[in-house]
């Protein structure tokens, strides 16, 4: 398979968005996001949504020239509306709001609504990290997990993520959808013409199925822990459309057949650890937390393998199918 320098696959994917009708700022901020998915090894939130990405746009699902803007504030809390664009410079604004406001406040809670698919949710959480916040993050999505005893979708995949900031090495970083295997993942095997593993999803009558198309229109996507991920898919879907106005999960359209302009809501959580404890002893009770854990042989901190896929593509670059790279030429004219 060809590999490609980061920066020349950020170059092709964004000139693919923006030949598909997203702004210079859209189309760059997006391509950032996707490569770094790509970076460390989260090939479902990567290069291969491009083309989903353009269509959207050529459809007039995204809008191309949105332009993001703060809606609303209250102290410790705002909304930022992304106009019916893309997510990522939607969620630029709301990260650099929730940082801000929580150096002043202790505490920051800021929405998104109006929005787009958002990508690897811990991706926005990079800066909070840097800036030495505790963060977490919520999006809803089209519905894809049936309520618990139910058959229809009412939930999306309601990803969460959270990083948590240390002295002198990489943040702690959780990132998970709340179904047993991203829906990027089931796009994957269905582009390739592949059956699911049971388990993964059910059929419009609530069976388990092996057919990823199912699982992607019709039918629906096991929560992880049965009720209690559907649980957790409600508590992420109530912060992210109740309080922001977005659209609830079941009232977005799928994203992989023609539908509605999604109105996805998100959220950022930040803390600063010195309004609590103080930051010493944040860092200092971290620290000691990690040592034990990690002194159990075979444990992995979260988000360490990451970081080293990323650190590898930095110098090598990324490597990705022939028939996507084909796929990306085609998609940004060359």
């Amino acid at each position: 398979m060809p590999r490609i320098l980061i920066d020349d696959l950020t170059e092709l994917a964004a000139r693919a968005l923006k030949r598909a009708g997203a702004s210079k700022s859209a189309a760059a901020a997006t391509a950032k996001a996707l490569v770094a998915a790509d970076a460390e090894g989260l090939a479902t939130h990567g290069v291969s949504r491009v083309r989903l990405y353009c269509e959207h746009l050529r459809q007039g699902r995204a809008i191309g020239k949105a332009k993001a803007r703060v809606a609303s504030r209250h102290g410790a809390t705002c909304v930022v509306d992304a106009g019916g664009g893309l997510a990522y410079e939607a969620c630029s604004i709301a990260v650099k709001e929730a940082i801000r406001r929580a150096k002043r406040y202790g505490v920051a809670f800021i929405g998104v609504t109006n929005s787009h698919h958002f990508g690897a949710a811990a991706y926005h959480l990079a800066p909070v990290a840097q800036a030495g916040l505790v963060g977490l993050a919520f999006s809803n999505s089209p519905a894809a997990i049936n309520a618990w005893g139910g058959r229809k979708p009412l939930y999306g995949t309601n990803p969460v993520a959270a990083v948590f900031p240390r002295r002198g090495a990489p943040p702690v970083v959780v990132d998970m959808s709340l179904t047993e295997v991203v829906r990027g993942r089931i796009m994957l095997y269905a582009k390739e013409g592949k059956p699911i593993p049971l388990g993964w999803a059910l059929d419009k009558e609530g069976k388990p199925t092996t057919d990823p198309q199912d699982a992607l229109t019709t039918g629906s996507l096991s929560a992880i822990g049965g009720m209690k991920g559907t649980l957790l898919a409600l508590m992420v879907e109530l912060l992210c459309a109740a309080l922001t106005g977005a659209a609830f999960s079941f009232e977005n359209e799928s994203y992989f057949e023609p539908g509605n302009k999604p109105r996805i809501g998100h959220a950022v959580l930040a803390i600063d650890p010195a309004a609590l404890s103080g930051a010493d002893s944040y860092f200092q009770r971290l620290e000691t937390f990690i040592s034990r854990m990690l002194s159990d042989e075979g444990v992995r901190l979260p988000g360490s393998r990451r970081g080293q896929a990323a650190a590898v593509a930095m110098d090598e670059g990324i490597e990705i199918s022939e028939a996507l790279q084909n796929e990306l030429l085609v998609l940004a004219g060359k």
